[in-house]
């Protein structure tokens, strides 16, 4: 068959996409001094640690010493070793019992990590996962900042099906990769130009959008040519156009506005695997100044994924502790001298970084007054279950929600963890009547 005029080669197509991919993704404003009530940035960030957590059970039915929840039953809030370095934070905080997705049912036990900011069901209608917490909160919130979000994980890239590196997913078919190299991420952030000038920067913006609307042109032409099939599949194509168009022009806008100025001196961004805690807090560093500068106002992190066996991620107990063998084998086995003291290990990592948001004036309040912070796992204490999640709540104080306990939903109580989703993406101003299989908000935090 004769080429046409309006045919298209997948080596046209790909030259735009590759062009257009190849955007430097530029980040950052200064956040304007003394923003109070409805001006106020509203942030959300979900951090995942795997292999679920220590939680055993004790003869007297009360909760053991070196649980990583607080307490059994729905109350205030007690602390014990596991829980200890959250004490300071008892106002900022809830945990809860009882919630998971429905739709990690019928995945293996650690494969229901894949969807745990998604509540998508991949083992039944949904083949491929579907959007996330973050992302939806960033198609809604995103263009108030220089960057729509920002996707760490301590392994990197994407992960396959069953064995995601990420948390966070633009919608069906498209995990979004993470960033896990704290030099990489600082320049993406506060030094996108590189050594080039703002001038060639929106010199090249400007070439990459005259790319695209040739693009654009030339699918317009042949749309009505292609049968019902090749049109879907254009479709679907030039969603992801549309969306660097977006970018484009953003990106552009931003050229505009000023860097923030950020002193990296106190940042050690060549720290690597082998220091587990600098590293980790080196990567909190960055989520911290990232919200600081206004850069981004959502973020996901994966501490550590759920098959980070094989490597050095998955030996960071035996970095921290000592033990002599993969943090894998902990989850497993549960040894007593060790479980509780990685659990605190754990806890200290976040805990640090909540404080260091609380103890930053922000208007009326400060940084976490501000922000609604998840962290948990896609695991309870039997390592390879599929419900009844670990999970913490932080801050938004100041965006409707109320701490201080532990809420246990389990047996007659039962909810979806998609209604704490939904109460979170309320609060953070993406007005949704549903999240995945929500049912409603979880009104027992609602101020």
């Amino acid at each position: 068959m004769s080429k046409k005029s309006w045919h298209l080669s997948r080596r046209e197509v790909l030259r735009g996409g590759g062009i257009t991919l190849a955007l430097p993704f530029l980040n950052s404003m200064s956040l304007a001094a003394g923003i109070t009530g409805a001006g106020r940035p509203k942030r959300m960030i979900v951090s995942y640690i795997a292999y679920g957590v220590y939680d055993p059970s004790t003869k007297d039915g009360k909760v053991h010493e070196w649980s990583w929840y607080p307490r059994h039953d729905s109350g205030p809030l007690t602390f014990k070793n596991s829980t200890a370095p959250f004490q300071s934070l008892e106002k900022y905080i809830t945990y809860f019992r009882g919630l998971d997705h429905a739709g990690g049912y019928g995945l293996g036990g650690h494969s229901s990590g894949d969807v745990f900011a998604t509540g998508a069901d991949m083992s039944g209608p949904e083949k491929t996962n579907n959007i996330s917490i973050d992302q939806l909160a960033a198609k809604t919130n995103g263009h108030k900042t220089r960057y729509g979000s920002l996707v760490m994980g301590t392994e990197g890239g994407t992960g396959s099906y069953g064995m995601s590196k990420t948390l966070s997913h633009y919608g069906p078919g498209r995990p979004i990769p993470s960033l896990h190299r704290p030099q990489d991420i600082f320049n993406r952030f506060f030094n996108p130009y590189g050594n080039r000038s703002v001038k060639d920067v929106r010199s090249d913006l400007k070439r990459e959008a005259s790319v695209l609307d040739l693009m654009m042109e030339n699918y317009k032409s042949l749309h009505g040519k292609l049968d019902a099939e090749d049109r879907q599949k254009m479709d679907e194509y030039l969603e992801s156009v549309r969306s660097l168009e977006q970018r484009v022009e953003r990106t552009s806008e931003w050229t505009h506005k000023p860097l923030p100025k950020v002193d990296a001196k106190g940042l050690n961004l060549d720290v690597g695997y082998t220091e587990p805690t600098e590293y980790i807090g080196c990567m909190y560093d960055l989520l911290f100044l990232a919200l600081q500068t206004d850069s981004t106002r959502f973020a996901t992190f994966m501490t550590e994924s759920e098959h980070s066996t094989g490597n050095m991620v998955g030996n960071f107990a035996n970095q921290v502790l000592g033990y002599t063998g993969a943090t894998h084998d902990i989850a497993h086995k549960r040894p007593d001298d060790f479980s509780g003291q990685w659990e605190v290990w754990r806890a200290e990592r976040h805990a640090n970084f909540l404080k260091r948001l609380r103890d930053t004036p922000e208007g009326d309040g400060n940084m976490l007054d501000n922000t609604v912070v998840l962290w948990g796992s896609a695991h309870p204490h039997g390592s390879h279950g599929t419900k009844d999640y670990p999970i913490q709540i932080a801050g938004g104080n100041k965006l409707g929600l109320k701490h201080g306990f532990l809420h246990n939903y389990e047996g007659d109580r039962k909810k979806p963890l998609a209604n704490l989703f939904l109460t979170m993406l309320n609060a953070v101003d993406v007005p949704v009547d549903r999240f995945a299989d929500s049912t409603g908000e979880l009104t027992d935090i609602l101020a």
